[in-house]
């Protein structure tokens, strides 16, 4: 199963012998299934879940029908994802932070922070040049290829560009602590995106 979050921010847990984890809290559910998708239905199965309660005027008439349709809350944010199986699932059920336990692996999927257009040493971990007073080569590109042979730019190689903006995918992150009662998901090490940032967890 899955559950919809928002990145509260980040922390350090204190293992028994004192040594210091870093750890990232997640606002986690309660997330309630919008939609089942069925084979005969839609050609394959699915399970949607709505995150992020809001106000009618804040979404459209087509959402708030979607949502009214399952008996559920209106909700600002809607993400599918494929189960094993649909048994046991029903149309309205809630979906809680307590279906994961401390232990547990997980897979978390977000959107990194955006840098804009930057250099080579930010976005591919260039050296750079001296940078001494005679040098006139400090953050600049370099060499970017060969002579006649192979008489071309290899794929991938490192250039200035868009650089963060992008989905990205954190997996198998160890659960270090689960808060039922305040919907708290205490995971081991850094999640894409910055603070409030819109995160899929997944087991």
């Amino acid at each position: 199963m899955a559950l919809l979050a928002k990145k509260q921010g980040m922390t350090q847990h204190y293992k028994e012998d004192g040594t210091a984890i870093p750890v990232t809290v997640l606002l986690a559910g309660p997330c309630a299934v919008v939609q089942l998708k069925t084979k005969e239905t839609d050609g394959y199965e699915a399970i949607q879940i709505g995150f992020g309660e809001t106000k009618a005027k804040r979404i459209t008439k087509a959402r708030a029908a979607h949502c009214a349709k399952a008996k559920a809350p209106l909700y600002k944010h809607l993400r599918e994802f494929k189960p094993a199986t649909l048994e046991g699932v029903e149309l309205g059920q809630m979906l809680t932070v307590e279906q994961f336990a401390k232990g547990d692996k997980v897979h978390v999927q977000g959107r990194v922070k955006g840098r804009g257009t930057q250099g080579v040493i930010k976005r591919c971990g260039k050296a750079g040049g001296p940078a001494a007073h005679g040098s006139h080569f400090h953050r600049s590109t370099g060499s970017i290829g060969m002579r006649t042979w192979p008489g071309r730019v290899l794929k991938n190689t490192g250039m200035p560009g868009h650089m963060g903006d992008v989905v990205r995918t954190i997996k198998k992150l160890e659960v270090i602590a689960v808060d039922a009662s305040k919907n708290l998901l205490f995971v081991k090490g850094a999640v894409p995106g910055g603070k409030n940032a819109l995160l899929f967890v997944s087991k």
